[in-house]
């Protein structure tokens, strides 16, 4: 039997220009989540070309898919995402996540027979705003999927740095318009009641729970300055350690919110935008074969004490690795002093460090696929986590 790492390695070098195309014709047209339809297409056609079984609009998502290839018990999961940010585009490097998912499927499909995998690429679309994984995840996309991975770009090598549980509200005063100087008394000011809601959220700030987060934008604040406002709207993003902790944020936050129209006489609702994010829950065993594989790759990636003393953001692939064994890592390009959404940061995701990323980022993923499959503890340890799924479900996967 070949080498099945060498296999991996020789498949990525064949196709590593038409991985990096994709990674810069994905980061030169950006789009926004939802509405990813060139890039969702981009990556299933490569899929296609090279003998994957493509899935369009899985799970109600025009912009999602599915691409297997092979027939073994295994299945190996690998998540492809490709929405950007508004305003500065693929500051998040998407582009490199997108490419290098799918230079690790090309390079397994290469092995899939000989380590009796199935190789499963799935297009997740909206991670920045929206939660296409938690739809498909709730939607039966990752039934039977022993386990999942991606490789997210940073400006540091990290193996299983924790993330942090989100949610994302809406809220929405409503009082009475009147004109701002001839009869002030007759109006009721949204606007004000979203200020009071602002500046009690503001205090609270200094009692908030370690890791504990509140930050949001005025999204409506009135019409004219001569009008009083009948209306006013933010949009806030809370987060928290975890799941547990997000709740009682959200309680206390609420309040906050309650407060503003209290204090006014207006009304109010609140509206959750999206699905909420839980905290990525890194599989050990996986970790540590990426540790190991990036290693051998010739990267350094910090500590896991380290790891957890950094501050991090929030990705539904946090809900993908509560469901099932899963692994977020970052992969290190050469930014500068830029960070994740910045501008600075996405002209990186198109440089040849962001190149060097796709390329080791895919061989990383594809050496810990093979490590899991042909350890026959780990593969009988994700087999039964999938058959212990499915009976739970109380159906077939």
């Amino acid at each position: 039997m070949r080498d099945p790492k060498a296999a991996c390695r020789s498949s990525v070098e064949r196709y590593a220009d038409a991985l990096v195309g994709l990674s810069r014709s994905i980061h030169a047209e950006p789009e926004l989540a939802y509405r990813e339809h060139r890039s969702a297409a981009k990556v299933a056609d490569l899929a296609e070309r090279e003998g994957f079984q493509v899935q369009r609009g899985v799970a109600g998502l025009d912009t999602a898919f599915t691409a297997t290839y092979g027939d073994g018990d295994l299945v190996i999961g690998l998540c492809a995402e490709y929405d950007a940010l508004p305003e500065v585009g693929h500051a998040c490097g998407h582009n490199i996540i997108a490419a290098a998912s799918t230079g690790a499927a090309i390079a397994l499909r290469d092995v899939a027979d000989e380590l009796g995998v199935t190789i499963k690429l799935v297009g997740t679309p909206a991670e920045e705003s929206g939660g296409g994984k938690v739809q498909l995840l709730e939607r039966g996309v990752f039934d039977g999927v022993g386990l999942a991975m991606m490789v997210h770009p940073a400006p540091y090598e990290a193996v299983a740095s924790p993330s942090l549980a989100i949610v994302d509200l809406e809220v929405e005063y409503t009082g009475r318009a009147s004109h701002a100087a001839a009869a002030p008394e007759l109006g009721v000011n949204a606007a004000d009641a979203l200020t009071v809601a602002q500046v009690a959220i503001g205090l609270a700030r200094q009692h908030l729970e370690p890791r504990q987060m509140v930050h949001g934008i005025v999204t409506h604040g009135g019409a004219a300055p001569n009008i009083v406002p009948a209306l006013a709207s933010a949009q806030f993003y809370l987060r928290a350690a975890d799941y547990e902790s997000l709740r009682r944020l959200v309680d206390r936050i609420q309040g906050c919110f309650t407060a503003g129209a209290v204090g006014t006489g207006c009304t109010h609702e609140v509206r959750q935008i999206s699905a909420e994010y839980t905290e990525l829950a890194p599989d050990p065993w996986l970790a540590d074969a990426y540790r190991a594989a990036v290693t051998e790759i010739g990267r350094t990636p910090m500590s896991h004490e380290d790891e957890l003393l950094r501050l991090t953001g929030s990705t539904d692939m946090g809900n993908v690795t509560r469901a099932l064994p899963g692994i977020h890592p970052s992969i290190a390009i050469d930014c500068g002093d830029a960070v994740n959404h910045q501008p600075e940061f996405a002209a990186a995701c198109a440089t040849p460090t962001g190149d060097r990323a796709v390329l080791d980022g895919a061989l990383a993923l594809a050496w810990t696929a093979v490590a899991a499959a042909t350890s026959p503890a780990q593969r009988d340890r994700l087999l039964a986590g999938v058959a212990s799924r499915v009976a739970r479900a109380g159906g077939a996967a």
